[in-house]
């Protein structure tokens, strides 16, 4: 048996490719689904969804117990795990990261007593391993968008949403912070009246009281004939992605995936900052984001303000291969190798070991 540790909803379009990998190999499979009180519905949605084995549990206490009780072959994990040296010698752990952005977590993750990690191209591989020399990578590419690139996801159905399947489409995906939420324009649907607009901001957004002025502009703005806001219940990123013509985000991991398809990205320089990351703190701003923030800056064209951000959009849409050259050599870098096999390279480890 081989489990997922799945601690947040959005951990699990990561999986489902393997997932799917290891079924069609006769391999079973099983998730260990944390409990939210704040996402149940959305986890609950999921699992009857995609038919998954679950064990449901409360704390990575609980989760530990599980796996000493039923010693798996494996246990593939999307984030640090604090007791990952107690599963040593009753099974084998791997990392799978969540997300390619540029946050400086992408590293310092590694940091936790996994087996081995699965990273995306040789950049990225080589990075790591020159901080941990001890630990184990291996270069598989990022599974989650495999499903895109095999042409079995087949996006969504814009009519359906109420949207112009005529019109071009942008997907907005902010991630929670620092975000370009705050920053956006009141009315901004308005102003992008010839597109279609997607909403798919991070789950954190929709469900954290902590973002409850997020949600509350992404409610409004949904309330615009033109734009569509993702349920909750709609984790998964890929069908977005699958849909639009062009992705408006800032520093998150949705940027460089979408760039990953070759499709044209605005990236926003411009995002709210609390208090404690201004002035004298913005030391705690920089920690947070990596130096690849700065470095793969020219992925994407980029719009300082929001004031920017129409013209850039049309440029984008009307000359959408001006950055195809810098997409095809960052996603190299960042994501490794695109064709669609990441997750059969992964199953291919997992089952030769």
């Amino acid at each position: 048996m081989i489990c997922f540790d799945a601690l947040h909803p959005y951990y699990l379009p990561q999986y489902f490719p393997v997932m799917n990998e290891l079924r069609a190999r006769g391999e079973q499979v099983h998730f260990v689904v944390y409990k939210s009180v704040e996402q149940q519905g959305v986890l609950d949605a999921l699992v009857a969804k995609y038919q998954l084995p679950v064990t449901w549990v409360d704390n990575e206490e609980q989760a530990l117990a599980f796996y000493l009780a039923k010693k798996p072959t494996w246990v593939i994990f999307g984030n640090t795990f604090e007791h990952a040296e107690k599963l040593k010698g009753i099974c084998r752990t791997a990392l799978m990261q969540h997300g390619i952005g540029p946050k400086a977590c992408y590293y310092t993750v590694s940091d936790s007593e996994f087996d081995v990690r699965f990273v995306e191209g040789q950049y990225r591989l080589n990075r790591l391993q020159q901080m941990y020399p001890t630990k184990q990578f291996i270069d598989t590419g990022y599974a989650k968008l495999d499903p895109i690139i095999q042409g079995v996801e087949p996006g969504l159905d814009l009519a359906a949403l109420g949207l112009d399947p005529t019109k071009p489409t942008l997907l907005y995906a902010p991630t929670f912070y620092p975000s370009s939420i705050e920053k956006m324009a009141k009315h901004w649907p308005a102003e992008f009246s010839e597109y279609n607009i997607l909403l798919k901001p991070h789950y954190f957004s929709l469900s954290k009281p902590a973002y409850k002025k997020q949600k509350q502009l992404l409610e409004h703005w949904a309330s615009f004939d033109n734009a569509y806001l993702a349920t909750a219940e709609q984790a998964n990123l890929l069908p977005f992605m699958a849909s639009a013509d062009l992705l408006i985000s800032d520093a998150s991991s949705a940027l460089f995936e979408f760039a990953a398809l070759d499709k044209p990205v605005v990236w926003c320089d411009f995002y709210h900052l609390r208090w404690s990351y201004r002035g004298i703190f913005k030391f705690r701003f920089n920690q947070r984001m990596d130096e690849d923030l700065y470095r793969y800056a020219g992925v994407a064209v980029h719009a300082k303000t929001y004031k920017m951000l129409k013209s850039v959009v049309d440029q984008q849409i009307s000359e959408p291969d001006s950055f195809a050259s810098q997409r095809a050599q960052y996603t190299y870098e960042l994501a490794g190798n695109v064709d669609g096999r990441c997750s059969e390279r992964i199953v291919n480890f997992l089952l030769s070991e």
